[in-house]
């Protein structure tokens, strides 16, 4: 007798598929639920893979237009980044998969949603969290966390053992043990060799951006326009067709982006970072799309945004809004209320940054609005007496130095010197 329908995220990888075989020998019936957010999958083969195993039904759903629009344009306007260098390409994905699982789980009749996250990863509670936000009667069903299913599996070797013994195809082998999570933001790969912090990554691992030592020794040279912080057109020239083409839709800008910058070698990171459950991670990344059009946004804000809107947002808008989707807080009221600021800090972000890709480099080449620029190359001149005379800078530096002298008075008494 069926214990009921189970909606599993299902990526046709190593862990989900041992995971839908392993529901299906608890008496679950499974629906093997997959999103398309732009990774470069076989999804006629993920398909035919699920119901060979013994999926009921294989559901896909194609959230790459939304996830551009939604969440990656957003976090194109704050800036997001976590400890200085991870763009949350994993993290980014994580809401509009949530929502198309339990909206599948609902329509399929589903009384539970799984997932193939570990137990020691940040994947579980972004998951989690997002599903309990939508659908708060949802039961999860987290097999890394059950005695009974990761005293079966221990590591990789038996899963992979497990997988041979059923007759199921993987891609990953005992030659390659690392795992990879993809989307059209980035592709992000972890565990077996790469957790030793000090092992370089072998150079058949990058998947998807040209070894910079490889890339094309002329640059590549693009302009991207914004408008109140967001992409709304990327032109480049082509040298395969001679001809200069724009694009000017959310998901064409994106993939330009993401294609421009993967041929010239640009978006490689590897870094061990901190993980929300109190743990440290060893991560490589390749986040190609989100480097170029995070460089040229940060660099028009320089021009076209007030100081302190861009220090208040700065100190306090892109840190907590990285941390909070990070830790998987995106279905929450705290984020919620900061994202509610990040459209009124890009008012005036309107205007066109010119680049140029070469080797992993993102070199920026100048920029401009005809709206919105707040420099003035009169008033900024060092040559030229113009904005405010030399002797107002007296007053300024005056009232400046009240509060400086008073410290250097104290620590004068208290017979301190001051040393650089």
């Amino acid at each position: 007798m069926s214990k009921g329908k189970v909606c599993l995220a299902y990526s046709g990888g190593l862990d989900t598929s041992i995971i839908l075989a392993w529901l299906l020998e608890q008496g679950y019936e499974v629906i093997a639920f997959m999103a398309n957010v732009g990774q470069e999958e076989d999804f006629a083969a993920a398909e035919k893979k699920a119901l060979a195993i013994g999926a009921n039904k294989f559901v896909c759903v194609d959230v790459r237009e939304k996830f551009v629009t939604d969440i990656l344009f957003p976090a194109v306007q704050v800036n997001a980044v976590y400890e200085d260098v991870y763009l949350l390409g994993t993290s980014l994905a994580r809401p509009v998969i949530a929502q198309a699982q339990i909206d599948v789980a609902e329509k399929e009749g589903c009384f539970a949603v799984a997932h193939g996250c570990t137990g020691k990863g940040n994947d579980q509670i972004r998951f989690e969290l997002s599903f309990y936000a939508l659908k708060p009667d949802v039961k999860v069903i987290a097999p890394w966390r059950l005695p009974e299913f990761f005293n079966k599996f221990a590591g990789r070797k038996d899963l992979l053992d497990y997988a041979a013994e059923k007759g199921i195809p993987v891609t990953q082998t005992k030659a390659k043990p690392w795992s990879t999570d993809e989307n059209e933001a980035h592709i992000s790969y972890e565990a077996g060799i790469l957790e030793d912090p000090n092992t370089t990554p072998p150079k058949d691992m990058w998947k998807l951006i040209v070894d910079p030592t490889d890339a094309p020794d002329k640059p590549q040279d693009l302009s991207i326009e914004f408008t109140k912080g967001l992409p709304t057109k990327l032109t480049y020239f082509c040298e395969k067709s001679s001809k200069e083409i724009s694009v000017t839709s959310p998901l064409d800008i994106f993939l330009a982006a993401s294609n421009l910058a993967r041929a010239n070698g640009v978006g490689r990171i590897d870094i061990v970072e901190n993980r929300y459950i109190n743990l440290k991670s060893r991560g490589c990344y390749e986040q190609a799309p989100l480097t170029v059009l995070r460089k040229a946004h940060l660099d028009l804000e320089g021009l076209t945004l007030d100081k302190e809107v861009r220090g208040i947002r700065d100190q306090f808008v892109t840190p907590t809004y990285s941390k909070l989707l990070y830790n998987g807080s995106y279905f929450t009221p705290e984020c919620e209320y900061i994202r509610s600021m990040i459209k009124p800090s890009q008012e005036t972000v309107n205007g066109t940054v010119r680049l140029s890709l070469y080797k992993g480099n993102v070199i920026v080449l100048g920029r401009f609005s005809n709206t919105e620029n707040l420099y003035d190359a009169t008033e900024s001149s060092m040559d030229e007496l113009t904005g405010f005379l030399p002797t107002d800078t007296t007053g300024f530096i005056a009232i400046q130095a009240i509060r400086v002298k008073k410290y250097g008075e104290a620590k004068r008494n208290k017979n301190e010197k001051l040393t650089l």
